[in-house]
């Protein structure tokens, strides 16, 4: 399932993305109500086991009657998205996890999962204008990843067990201010700028994606290229990054993970070839089985 959120004026709603339109689970709830049916994303994240399938049921059951006209039926060139995770309790992102990224920034090949955070500040939508805070940073870099969103409390578990932990996939731009990210040892403030993570479209169940380190994965500026590698070229892949950090901290359901980006980057060129992002760029990250995140740069206006 693609479950997807939906803005609406004073609301957000819940979605879901099928082959030719996008069904919206709170609309349709106004005219066949169900008792169990949620309307929020982080409740299906949550209750996945029951929910998903009671979804189905409820889907299928509307779509016995419905028309072309059908108001819950959206045509996805009209829809607004919301953030596709739209409270994350914990936002852990995963530093220097491709092989060739680590080599392109002559960064040493690291012997265990480089943690570090971002703040829910960072959350964005696909189609967001993300504001370049130009008052801080004038280097400000593109960053293509797959986030693991996890579906069940996750403490100590093997990395056998880890990924039945996972709910799902999505895509996320890990923006990146690099002149702010080097500044001291800790990357957090680089990292960390409004609308930084911008996530979606799609947040696509574990069981539509299979094995997470089989896809490829790519970004592009303004219809060039930059990014174009495989997830196969992580360090450590997925199994092995929800296995580690739940061996110091519980993971919960709703918590999102970033498992660190491909060669590609700008800081990865010599210095007088670093172009960074700027007023007007459109960025799009594409993931295998997981859709299209497209984004535009802005100036920042305060």
């Amino acid at each position: 399932m693609k479950l997807v959120t939906i803005n609406h004026p004073g609301s957000i709603h819940l979605g879901v993305k099928l082959e030719n339109n996008v069904f919206d689970i709170t609309e349709a709830l106004k005219a066949f109500p169900e008792e169990g049916i949620p309307t929020d994303i982080m409740s299906v994240i949550a209750h996945s086991e029951t929910v998903i399938p009671a979804l189905e049921r409820y889907i299928a059951r509307v779509l016995e009657g419905a028309t072309a006209e059908s108001p819950y039926l959206l045509d996805e060139s009209q829809v607004s998205y919301g953030p596709c995770v739209t409270n994350p309790g914990k936002i852990i992102c995963v530093g220097l996890n491709y092989r060739k990224h680590a080599e392109e920034t002559n960064a040493a090949i690291p012997q265990y999962p480089i943690l570090f955070n971002k703040f829910s500040n960072t959350i964005a939508s696909h189609g967001d204008d993300i504001p370049l805070p130009n008052r801080v940073t004038s280097q400000v870099d593109y960053e293509a990843e797959l986030v693991i969103v996890i579906g069940k409390q996750a403490k100590y578990v093997s990395k056998e067990q880890a990924l039945s932990h996972v709910f799902g996939y999505c895509n996320v731009n890990d923006l990146s201010a690099r002149d702010l990210q080097m500044r001291t040892q800790q990357w957090l403030l680089g990292k960390s700028c409004d609308k930084f993570s911008p996530l979606g479209p799609y947040l696509v169940t574990a069981d539509e994606v299979g094995d997470p380190n089989q896809l490829t994965i790519s970004c592009t500026v303004n219809g060039e290229t930059r990014q174009n590698s495989h997830t196969s070229d992580m360090i450590f892949h997925c199994d092995e990054i929800v296995s580690y950090i739940s061996q110091h901290m519980t993971l919960s359901p709703g918590d999102i993970i970033l498992t660190g980006t491909p060669e590609g980057v700008v800081l990865g060129k010599p210095v007088d070839q670093r172009v960074y992002l700027k007023d007007g760029d459109v960025v799009t990250i594409a993931i295998e089985k997981l859709g299209s995140l497209t984004n535009r740069m802005v100036d920042e206006q305060v």
